[in-house]
């Protein structure tokens, strides 16, 4: 555990200045920086030398978060976010709060509450959503271990997590759905 802690305190510092971070999510290895600094944002699509007109995913804990970065949310929310058995990311229009680069032309914003306990702790303690973002060249494949994880990349990032490096477990990116009016599930990417 106190790896966890320690790589917790040292991402802290690196998002709190600015910085960006290559960490283990609940699905595969990504980029991360504070959501609101749009500065930080651009070092982000630096890094994975991607056009910034591409929008982010924003992690946060909890179905309230959402309520402070997403002007009108489904009234039923909480329910079908808790019916979720897998790593989905939802798109909300009417984004709220965020660095601009993080939202995509349409005003809208790719939200996921995330579970494992690395992220949550450190999105948690942040007290801001947290970019996710592939942590990959624009292009090239998605890393799902940190071995995976090009040499470009990890030269870019200002902190890389120790935590969960020798982890193996087969990861996939997330599901992304749209909430429909009457709270069915478009899904984007199965």
């Amino acid at each position: 555990m106190e790896v966890f802690e320690e790589d917790l305190v040292a991402c802290l510092e690196a998002l709190r200045a600015g910085g960006t971070i290559l960490y283990p999510t609940d699905t595969i290895w990504g980029l991360g920086c504070d959501a609101t600094d749009e500065n930080a944002v651009r070092k982000i699509f630096d890094i994975k030398q991607r056009p910034a007109h591409k929008s982010l995913v924003v992690l946060l804990a909890d179905v309230k978060s959402i309520f402070r970065y997403v002007a009108h949310p489904h009234p039923d929310l909480a329910d079908i976010l808790a019916a979720f058995d897998r790593p989905t990311t939802v798109i909300y229009d009417g984004a709220l709060h965020l660095a601009p680069s993080v939202i995509n032309a349409d005003g809208s914003v790719a939200i996921r509450l995330v579970q494992e306990p690395f992220c949550r702790h450190l999105v948690k303690r942040l007290r801001k959503p947290l970019v996710s973002t592939s942590a990959n060249l624009s292009g090239q494949p998605s890393a799902p271990t940190f071995a995976d994880v090009s040499p470009e990349v990890k030269q870019g990032v200002d902190y890389i997590v120790n935590y969960r490096q020798t982890d193996t477990t087969p990861a996939t990116p997330s599901r992304i759905v749209k909430i429909r009016e009457n709270g069915e599930l478009e899904v984007i990417r199965g």
